[in-house]
């Protein structure tokens, strides 16, 4: 692709890092890997931050810890990446979906009280595209049926929300940080919580059930291989050092994107939320009420004709087959996320595109849109 969907933003100065690990003694599990941590929870204001080896072991080990499994019930978004749901799974609970709102595509806490039965025990919300869900209104609801909440904030590093920081809603956060994110560890991802209990647990289930100062091959639990090395830690220390720039510089090429796009014709351009603060993950538009997921579909491919990298987002969860085939989902059990996946594009995006990059994207996208109007 000559303008790539996604790219990571790296310097010398994670360079110098990385290089410091490998000319020491310690690969893993050594002093990197709490200066990481230490470093993270201080950013985000929360006592404990447990890194470990993906957004997706860090949202498993939340819901262990919190002693959901077999026979309980977890209210989550459909318009998600897949993780977000497939965690309830992996501790054999079942997750409960309630459809979005169409503005912020964050799950509509409007609909939550009617999906809680007596099953129900938590409330796992996502923090889309870098924009933070409706916590003050989820805690509520949650409180006033004693539930419990996880923030999936995988994608919302540095959002603001209610005077908070992503990460800090519910029991436990986390983030992920994988190469298209704001900052990255080339695989990764970290747990965020106020609690001691979590805190532990989530430790010691990371490194195969070790508990702090246990011996090598004793394991006080069941636990997994989902440390974070530290040479990702040393990269992931370096990138928090530079958060709030490679934030700035997402914000910069998102309003370039907002001056270009704003006024095009059949196309609905992402926007921040009144009060506080996006973190720009990706740069998603949507296309008008009119097109239909096979306009959709073919303006992406005529983007890539053209080298510009460009990608559907999200494919409803409900929809994807092992879903349908475990809980009988179907096409119109929630029609907003439906209708919303269906017209849904992802744009390049990443710190380092240029003025002239946004105006051929724009240009392209343009007369993508003006053929589709013509099919019609």
């Amino acid at each position: 692709m000559k303008i790539p969907l996604s790219q990571p933003d790296l310097t010398w100065v994670e360079r110098k890092a990385v290089l410091d690990v490998m000319e020491s003694t310690f690969l893993s599990l050594g002093p990197k890997l709490p200066e990481f941590e230490h470093a993270m929870a201080q950013y985000v204001g929360v006592k404990h931050a447990i890194a470990v080896n993906s957004g997706t072991s860090a949202l498993h080990l939340i819901v262990r810890a919190l002693g959901i499994g077999q026979g309980d019930e977890v209210i989550t978004t459909p318009f998600s990446f897949i993780a977000s749901a497939n965690c309830i799974l992996m501790e054999g609970a079942r997750p409960v979906f309630v459809d979005i709102d169409p503005e912020s595509y964050n799950i509509d806490p409007a609909k939550i009280e009617a999906a809680i039965t007596p099953r129900t025990k938590a409330i796992l919300g996502v923090d889309v595209f870098g924009r933070c869900a409706e916590w003050d209104r989820i805690e509520a609801i949650a409180k006033r049926r004693g539930l419990l909440v996880i923030e999936d904030s995988c994608e919302a590093i540095g959002a603001e929300a209610f005077g908070r920081r992503a990460g800090t809603f519910g029991e436990a956060g986390c983030f992920a940080f994988y190469p298209n994110k704001q900052m990255t560890t080339g695989e990764g991802g970290m747990i965020l919580t106020d609690r001691d209990d979590l805190a532990a647990l989530c430790k010691s289930m990371r490194n195969q059930g070790r508990d702090e100062g246990q011996a090598w091959l004793e394991h006080a639990r069941l636990g997994f291989n989902y440390r974070l090395s530290d040479i990702q830690c040393a990269l992931g220390i370096a990138q928090l050092s530079r958060l709030e720039e490679l934030l700035s510089k997402r914000a910069a090429v998102a309003e370039l994107y907002g001056n270009r796009l704003g006024t095009l014709e059949g196309l609905i351009i992402p926007k921040g939320p009144a009060q506080g603060r996006m973190s720009w993950f990706v740069y998603v538009v949507r296309l008008a009420d009119r097109f239909s997921r096979e306009d959709r579909d073919a303006i992406l491919r005529g983007l890539k004709d053209q080298g510009i990298g460009c990608n559907n987002y999200f494919a409803p969860i409900h929809l994807q087959r092992h879903y349908q085939n475990t809980f009988g989902f179907k096409a119109g059990d929630f029609p907003i996320t439906e209708h919303t996946s269906d017209r849904t594009l992802a744009l390049p995006f990443h710190s380092a595109i240029t003025v002239d990059q946004v105006e051929q994207v724009a240009v392209c996208l343009t007369e993508q849109i003006r053929l589709a109007r013509e099919r019609k």
